[in-house]
């Protein structure tokens, strides 16, 4: 079902599904720069919600501020403002009647805020899943290169028109330039599942192995054909059913 959430004074829209069960486990899916929570059944978080449901796990998958049906410009989006987002679909999350396990997947930029929402709540999440997650995107903040265009970092310009007209606002490259990924991220000690693809020209890979080295208690899988939305041959279905695996195990 539709559900909309309250988050200084902006409205998030998503979509929330539950089994008859009166108790049962739910995973918040977030997704990545310039995407959506997934409204078409070849999107990645659609077909991952999909396959929870069907092993009856509920799920909520929402649009970040100025993304989707949810309010607000994208051009005041930054990763901080995603970050309140995800505390508010976090407290609605907590407040559902018969919620026993709160678990958290993030893809890409919606991994780096999945990651440090559980530093931030790390007693309130049961398991964390980060696909492809972006925290490279600080690095290429501080190298004045983000989605492939160039400013200066040392003079970073108030909008910056990246791909599919969108315009960036300035002060998400300021943002994302001090941005405590890792370290917020490691004062998260559940069970982690990182997932990344090799083929992957977005982010680079390091991106993972960095998590990978700040987690006590984690496993990171490399596909070797994946690219950075796991669409190369069967990588997409190799994806889903680790972290299908890892979330219900």
């Amino acid at each position: 079902m539709d559900v909309e959430i309250k988050r200084d004074g902006l409205t998030l829209r998503g979509t929330f599904n539950k089994p008859q069960s009166d108790s049962f486990d739910l995973v918040i899916l977030m997704h990545g720069f310039t995407s959506n929570r997934g409204i078409e059944p070849d999107q990645l978080l659609y077909q991952l919600a999909d396959n929870f449901e069907k092993k009856g796990l509920a799920t909520i998958r929402f649009d970040f501020n100025g993304h989707g049906t949810s309010d607000g410009k994208f051009e005041d989006m930054t990763v901080l403002n995603e970050i309140g987002d995800g505390k508010a679909i976090l407290d609605y999350a907590r407040n559902l009647k018969g919620v026993k396990h709160i678990y958290l997947l993030g893809h890409s930029q919606g991994g780096v805020v999945a990651s440090m929402l559980a530093g931030y709540y790390h007693e309130k999440i049961d398991k964390l899943a980060l696909l492809a997650p972006a925290a490279t995107l600080k690095d290429d903040a501080l190298k004045g290169s983000t989605q492939g265009y160039t400013y200066d970092p040392q003079n970073i310009p108030d909008t910056l028109p990246i791909k599919k007209g969108l315009t960036l606002g300035g002060f998400y490259l300021r943002t994302a330039q001090t941005l405590p990924i890792y370290e917020v991220a490691k004062e998260y000690h559940g069970p982690v599942c990182l997932i990344h693809g090799l083929k992957d020209t977005v982010v680079n890979k390091i991106a993972s192995t960095r998590y990978d080295d700040v987690y006590t208690n984690d496993e990171l899988h490399l596909l070797d054909d994946a690219d950075h939305g796991f669409g190369i041959g069967n990588s997409r279905r190799e994806a889903i059913d680790i972290v299908t695996k890892f979330i219900i195990g």
